[in-house]
C-alpha cells in the first residue's frame, strides 16, 4: 500500500475511534426522558450520567496519553477500544441508577485511551506541516461531526429498541476499530516519555470530581450543607495546589509553560466555553422537546437534524480554512453564530413556532461545526513534534471539562428554579440560554485575541522554551545548531 494511502487509512481508523468517543457524549441526552422514567432518576441524576463520562474522560487523559508514549500507543490504543466496548456493554445491562453511572466511568476509561493517543499516532504518521495540518483538521471536525449527530441517531435508536441500544452500538463498531488498527497502524512511542505525575493526577481528579458534585448536588443538599461545604473546599485546595505542584515537579501532568502560548491558552478557554455551550444545549434542549413539547426521541432527534447538517457541512469547510488561513475566520463566525442561536433561545415558549426552533438550531450547528478544527489547530501549531500529542490532549481534556461544566452549571442554573417538566421550567431555560449566548461571544473575542502577530510570537518563543535548539560545543562533534 502507497504511504500516502496508508497515512489515510491510519486517519480514518483514528477518527473512527473518535467518532464513537464523541457520540457517547451526545448519543445519551436524547435518552434521558427514558431513562429518567425506567430507572426513577431525578434530574440531577440525569446530570450524573453525562457528567460521570465527561469527568473521567477528562480526568485521565493526559495519564493515558504519558502511559502511551512508554508502553505503545498502538497498545494502549487497543486496550483502550476493549475497554470501551466492555463499559458500553454494562451500561446497557446496568439495573440502576447508581450501576448506569459507574458503568459510564467504565466506558470513560476506555474512551481516555482513545482520543490523546489517536492524536499521537496522527502527529507522527503526517510528518509534513501542512498535511498534518489537514490531517487536524479532518480530526477536529470529526468532533463536532460525532456530537452533531448524537441526538439524531440516539432517538431512532431509543424508540426502535429502547435506551440500551444506545450503548449496545458501540461493541460492532469498537470491535471493527480494533481489527483495523492490529492491522494497519504500527506501533510507536514517544523517544523521551514522560515520567507519570500521580500527585498532579490526584490533584485533577479531585479539583473536577468534587468540584462537579457540588454544583449539581448543591440545590438539592443545600449550599450551607455540611457535605457540600466539605466538597467545596476539597474543590477549592485542588485548585490552588495543583498549579502550585505542577510548577515544581520535573514533568508534569501538564506543563506550565504551554500556556505562555496565547494560541495555546486561548485554544483551551475556547473549547471550554464552546463544549460548555454544547452541554447545557444538548440539555436543555432535550428535556424542552420531549417534556414541554411532548415529542418522541425520533421526533426529537429529527428537531436537531438543523445543527447536525450544519455541523457536517462547517466541520470540513473549517479545516480546510484553518489549514489555508488560520483559525481566526471560523472562530469569529462561530462564536457569532452560537451566540446568536442563544439570543434567540432567550424568548423559548411552549408553543414557540418551529421557525425559531430551526432557525437556532442551525445557527448553534454553524458555529459548533466550525470551532472544533481551530481549537485543535491552535492547541499544536508551532509546538515540537515531541509535545503535540500532549497538548493535544489538554485541547481534549478543555472539551471534557467544558462539557462537564455546561451540564453541571448550566442545567442546575435552569432546575434550581424549576424541575424538567413543570410549569416554568420554559421561563426557567431562559437563563440558561443567555449564558450560552454569552459564552458564544466569548469565543468570537477568543479568536481576534488569539490570532495576532502578538500571539503568534508568543507561540513560537513557547516552542523554543520547549525544544531549545542544541548549541554546538568548540572542538566536539555535535548537531549544528537549528
Amino acid at each position: 500500500m502507497p504511504d500516502r494511502r496508508r497515512r489515510i487509512l491510519v486517519l480514518a481508523i483514528c477518527c473512527l475511534s473518535l467518532f464513537i468517543v464523541g457520540l457517547d457524549n451526545t448519543v445519551v441526552n436524547i435518552a434521558l426522558p427514558s431513562i429518567q422514567q425506567d430507572l426513577d432518576a431525578p434530574t440531577s441524576g440525569l446530570q450524573w450520567i453525562i457528567d460521570a463520562y465527561t469527568l473521567v474522560l477528562a480526568s485521565l487523559l493526559m495519564l493515558s496519553g504519558s502511559v502511551a508514549d512508554r508502553v505503545g500507543r498502538r497498545r494502549i490504543f487497543l486496550t483502550g477500544l476493549a475497554v470501551f466496548a466492555l463499559g458500553s456493554l454494562l451500561c446497557s445491562l446496568a439495573p440502576g441508577l447508581g450501576w448506569l453511572i459507574a458503568f459510564r466511568a467504565v466506558q470513560a476509561v476506555g474512551g481516555s485511551m482513545l482520543n490523546p493517543v489517536a492524536m499521537s499516532i496522527i502527529t507522527n504518521t503526517f510528518t509534513d506541516r501542512r498535511e498534518r495540518a489537514q490531517a487536524i483538521g479532518i480530526w477536529g471536525g470529526v468532533v463536532g461531526i460525532s456530537m452533531a449527530l448524537g441526538p439524531l441517531i440516539g432517538g431512532a435508536l431509543v424508540q426502535s429498541a429502547g435506551w440500551q441500544s444506545i450503548f449496545l452500538i458501540n461493541i460492532p463498531v469498537g470491535l471493527a476499530a480494533a481489527a483495523l488498527t492490529w492491522r494497519y497502524v504500527p506501533e510507536s512511542r514517544a523517544p523521551k516519555p514522560r515520567r507519570p505525575d500521580p500527585v498532579g493526577q490526584l490533584l485533577m481528579l479531585v479539583l473536577l470530581g468534587a468540584g462537579t458534585a457540588t454544583i449539581i448536588e448543591g440545590p438539592g443538599h443545600g449550599w450551607t450543607s455540611p457535605g457540600i461545604l466539605l466538597l467545596g473546599s476539597l474543590a477549592l485546595a485542588a485548585l490552588v495546589l495543583f498549579p502550585l505542584w505542577e510548577r515544581r515537579v520535573a514533568e508534569p501532568l501538564i506543563d506550565p509553560r504551554f500556556f505562555g502560548s496565547i494560541p495555546f491558552t486561548g485554544a483551551t478557554v475556547t473549547a471550554v466555553c464552546a463544549f460548555a455551550s454544547l452541554g447545557g444545549f444538548l440539555f436543555l434542549n432535550t428535556l424542552y422537546l420531549q417534556e414541554v413539547r411532548g415529542y418522541s426521541p425520533v421526533q426529537a432527534g429529527l428537531w436537531t437534524l438543523p445543527m447536525a447538517g450544519l455541523t457536517l457541512v462547517a466541520a470540513p469547510v473549517s479545516g480546510r480554512i484553518v489549514g489555508r488561513r488560520g483559525p481566526r475566520l471560523p472562530l469569529l463566525v462561530a462564536g457569532l453564530a452560537m451566540a446568536a442561536s442563544g439570543v434567540l433561545l432567550t424568548g423559548l415558549a411552549a408553543d414557540s413556532p418551529g421557525s425559531l426552533l430551526i432557525t437556532a438550531y442551525a445557527l448553534f450547528g454553524l458555529g459548533f461545526g466550525l470551532v472544533n478544527a481551530p481549537i485543535t489547530n491552535a492547541a499544536v501549531s508551532g509546538m515540537p513534534l515531541a509535545q503535540a500529542g500532549v497538548a493535544a490532549a489538554v485541547a481534549s481534556t478543555s472539551r471534557q471539562i467544558g462539557q462537564s461544566l455546561g451540564v453541571a452549571v448550566i442545567g442546575t442554573v435552569v432546575t434550581s428554579v424549576a424541575a424538567a417538566g413543570s410549569v416554568g421550567y420554559t421561563e426557567a431555560t431562559h437563563r440558561g440560554w443567555w449564558i450560552i449566548a454569552a459564552l458564544g461571544l466569548v469565543v468570537a473575542l477568543l479568536g481576534l485575541l488569539t490570532s495576532t502577530a502578538r500571539a503568534a510570537a508568543s507561540a513560537a518563543r513557547v516552542a523554543a522554551r520547549l525544544d531549545p535548539p542544541r548549541v554546538p560545543v568548540q572542538g566536539s562533534r555535535s548537531e549544528p545548531l537549528r
